[in-house]
C-alpha cells in the first residue's frame, strides 16, 4: 500500500487520486504569476490546519515579512501563529543566502531536516537555488544530494520552478527527470484576463489524471475544478504532452 500525503487543496487530491506519494519529491512549474508560491504556502499551511503534520518553508526569494503577508493576503490567518509555535518554520531569503554558498546553507538546515517532527518541504525556488552554482555539472550534483536527503529524512517535499514558456515542450530541464513527480501551472491569456489550469504530467508510483484541468486563485488559495479543459481534446500533435 503506498502511502500518501494529501495537499488539502480542492479538486487537486481528486486529480492525484488522493495526493502525493509520501517522501517523494514533486517539482511544480510554471511562468511568472502562474500561482507556484500560492500552491507551496497552502501545502505547508494545509499540512498543519487539516493534518497535524510540520512544515519546512525555504524560501530563496522572499524575506519572512514577506512570506507572512503573502500568505495572510490569501486567508491564511494562522500562518504567523504557526511560525511562532514552530508548526512551520521558515528559511527566509536573507539566512539561505547569507554565505552565498549552498554547503554553508545545507549546514544551517539540517538539524531540522533530521529532526522527524517535519513532515512537509517547500523549496521557493530552484531557479534562485541554481545561482548558487558555477556550472550545470556542479548545479545536477547538489540537487541529487539534496533530494537524497529530503528522501532520507521522510520529508514530502514540492519545488517551484520558473518556467518561461505556456507550454513546457521546450522547456524540460534535467530537474524534471530528477524529481518523482511533476505538476505544470499554466495560464492564458483572454479578453477578458487569464484562464488558470493545472497538469499532472507525472507522478511515480501512482495511477493520476492526465487531463488538463481548471483551477482558480483567490481567498483560500488554490482551487481545481474537475471538468477537464479542452486542452485535454487536442490532437495529439499539438498536446503540450
Amino acid at each position: 500500500m503506498i502511502e500518501l500525503t494529501k495537499t488539502g487543496i480542492d479538486g487537486l487530491d481528486d486529480i492525484l487520486n488522493g495526493g502525493i506519494v509520501k517522501n517523494s519529491t514533486t517539482l511544480v512549474s510554471g511562468n511568472p504569476g502562474a500561482g507556484k508560491s500560492i500552491f507551496g504556502l497552502q501545502y505547508i499551511y494545509n499540512g498543519v490546519e487539516l493534518f497535524d503534520e510540520k512544515g519546512i518553508y525555504l524560501s530563496f526569494e522572499e524575506n519572512e515579512s514577506d512570506l507572512r503577508q503573502a500568505a495572510e493576503s490569501i486567508g491564511f490567518e494562522n500562518w504567523q501563529q504557526h511560525v511562532d509555535e514552530g508548526t512551520i518554520k521558515v528559511y527566509d531569503k536573507q539566512a539561505l543566502l547569507r554565505e552565498n554558498d549552498f554547503s554553508a546553507a545545507l549546514e544551517l538546515l539540517l538539524d531540522d531536516l533530521d529532526d522527524e517532527q517535519y513532515e512537509r518541504l517547500v523549496l521557493d525556488s530552484l531557479t534562485m537555488f541554481q545561482l548558487f552554482f558555477e556550472d550545470e555539472r556542479e548545479k545536477r550534483t547538489y540537487l541529487l544530494k539534496f533530494t537524497d536527503i529530503l528522501r532520507e529524512n521522510n520529508l514530502t517535499t514540492l519545488m517551484t520552478n520558473e518556467q518561461g514558456t505556456v507550454f513546457p515542450e521546450t522547456d524540460i530541464g534535467l530537474e524534471n527527470f530528477l524529481t518523482d513527480g511533476n505538476i505544470f501551472l499554466l495560464q492564458t491569456p483572454t479578453d477578458s484576463g487569464v484562464n488558470r489550469y493545472v497538469w499532472v504530467a507525472k507522478m511515480r508510483k501512482q495511477n493520476i489524471d492526465t487531463d488538463i484541468f481548471p483551477m482558480e486563485l483567490g481567498q483560500g488559495g488554490m482551487k481545481v475544478h474537475q471538468n477537464a479543459s479542452a486542452f485535454s481534446m487536442m490532437s495529439e500533435e499539438d498536446s503540450p504532452i
